[in-house]
């Protein structure tokens, strides 16, 4: 079982479902946005910056697949990016639901350095405050799948992490 727990990260397909799951999200936000009027909020940008990483992270994957280094450092890195996604997928949940309040503004709260929302305005501008987000399908709203998937994530790449250098800790040890 840890040997199939392990392969699964050094293997490039791993990677590119990452790659293509990134892009998915991207696809859908902005066919939402573009196609069906529903504008971003700041937390929804945030989401979005968090799918441009996992995007990112795992082109590193791609390249760095045949390096158990590599591989458990790609690997880490995802795990902050799921991490990240959970985060602001709860305070968007929590926002949609009531529970939580104040975590959403109509600045973007980036940086100057890292001011995504001036370079690709078409991407990442904030549009409307946080409120709600729209139902994809049976009832579901796009905090409940988001919140869902990016826990499982989280929890599937904390797994890989905590293994792989669990492994690597004890080769080395």
């Amino acid at each position: 079982m840890l040997n199939k727990i392990l392969h699964l990260s050094t293997n490039k397909w791993f990677w590119i479902a990452f790659f293509a799951l990134g892009i998915s999200f991207e696809v859908i936000a902005l066919v939402y946005q573009y196609a069906l009027n529903y504008m971003p909020c700041v937390l929804c940008i945030h989401t979005r910056i968090w799918a441009l990483a996992m995007i990112l992270v795992s082109i590193l994957g791609m390249i760095l697949y045949k390096s158990k280094k590599g591989v458990l450092f790609a690997q880490f890195l995802m795990t902050i990016v799921t991490a990240g996604m959970f985060e602001r997928a709860y305070q968007l949940l929590g926002t949609e639901r009531g529970f939580l309040m104040g975590g959403c503004s109509m600045d973007s709260g980036l940086p100057a350095w890292f001011a995504l929302d001036e370079w690709l305005p078409l991407m990442f501008k904030v549009w409307e405050p946080c409120g709600y987000t729209p139902e994809l399908l049976f009832g579901v709203t796009m905090a409940e799948a988001l919140i869902v998937l990016s826990f499982v994530l989280l929890i599937v790449n904390l797994l890989l992490t905590v293994t792989l250098a669990a492994r690597q800790f004890i080769k080395n040890g």
